[in-house]
């Protein structure tokens, strides 16, 4: 009986092992695939910083008085 009984036991002990180890191996390769998808991220939030920037400067220098930029003209005075 308690043969029976430790086997069993060893048996149920093995399963869990089993379910551990698939449990592991899929929760491994979930954050093998979460890490790639976060250095894309990156990448494409530091282009985004620098696209930002330009488009920041552009509409700096746009804005800014004496930049060459002709004024609108004034309407005319019978206006």
């Amino acid at each position: 009986m308690a043969d029976i009984k430790l086997t069993q036991s060893l048996s149920d002990i093995e399963q869990h092992i089993e379910a551990l180890e698939s449990r592991n191996a899929f929760q491994d390769d979930v954050i093998e695939q979460l890490n790639t998808e976060l250095a894309i991220h990156q990448t494409q939030i530091s282009e985004l910083k620098n696209q930002l920037k330009l488009v920041a400067e552009r509409i700096k220098d746009n804005g800014s008085p004496g930049s060459g930029k002709i004024e609108p003209e004034a309407p005319p005075p019978h206006y």
